[in-house]
Parts: structure tokens; sequence; C-alpha cells
């Protein structure tokens, strides 16, 4: 059987919700709270153990791609659609047949310094198709090319293997 080549992404927090530090300190999470179908089919239909993603802070001063996670576990059920308490409850959903999915993610580093929005949209050209420069793209999800990723890695100086 042959192997899948490994996919990337975007993950979007708002560094006062969940920031890369907290990652970092917590070493892996539980991406949960996505509320959007389309972001919920990418991470139930098209993520795999070994993806790497960029950690995007949203809502920051300046937002931008803070580092890479890999994604660490197969999708399931988000427990908090099940939660009263949370702010992601879903009275609709069913255990036995949940809506929301999510994947764990893991860190795997954080960057010197972010490769801000700024500096993306300045270098649109070399990111044709990059979701997150598109006006109006609003995926907490997002997919990224492999090119895309390669480069942004490079800017940030990265030293994961991507």
């Amino acid at each position: 059987m042959a192997r899948r080549a490994r996919a990337y992404w975007l993950f979007k927090s708002e560094p006062d919700v969940y920031s890369i530090d907290d990652l970092a300190r917590d070493r892996r999470t539980m991406w949960d709270g996505v509320r959007n179908y389309q972001a919920r089919n990418l991470m139930r239909d098209s993520m795999a153990v070994g993806d790497l993603g960029f950690f995007y802070h949203s809502n920051a001063s300046p937002p931008g791609v803070a580092g890479i996670v890999r994604v660490c576990s197969a999708p399931y059920a988000d427990p908090s659609q099940f939660d009263p308490a949370s702010d992601y409850h879903d009275p609709t959903s069913r255990v036995d047949e949940p809506r929301w999915m999510l994947v764990d993610v893991e860190h795997v580093e954080t960057f010197d310094a972010p490769v801000t929005l700024d500096t993306l949209k300045a270098r649109a050209a070399e990111l044709e198709g990059l979701m997150v420069i598109a006006r109006g793209s609003r995926l907490s999800v997002q997919p990224v090319e492999r090119a895309h990723f390669v480069k942004i890695a490079k800017w940030a100086g990265a030293r994961t293997k991507v």
C-alpha cells in the first residue's frame, strides 16, 4: 500500500486564548472548538498523523506565523461539543453521531520571530494561493502547499526539516 505524502496546514489561534508558548509548555493539545464545517472536514478527512502545520497567531499585534506543530492523533470527536459548560457546546450534536471533530497537535518549534502577515502579503507573488493572505479568508484551519510551507519556514529560520 502506498504511503500518502505529508500534508501541510495552518492552524489559527488568538494568542490571548492559546498561544505557541502555551503549546510549548503543554507539549501537546487538542485543537478543539472548531465550528466551521470546511475546517472540520479538513481535520476529519484530510489530516494524518505526521502532517506539519504552522501555528498562526491571529488577532495579534502583529498577526503571523509563530512556529511549527505536528498532527499527532487521528481525528476524533471534539469533547467540548458535549460539555454544557464549554463555549463550544453544541446541544444538537450527539455522542453516537458527533458533529465536530478535532486532531491533537504537538509543539515542534517556536520561531525566534514570527513571519508576519504583512511579510506574507508583501511576498504574495511567491505565495499565490496561500489562503491566509486571501481577502476574507477566515478559516481557522487551512491547507498550505508544500512549496509555500518550505518558503515560509526558511524565512523564519526554522530548524525543522520540512
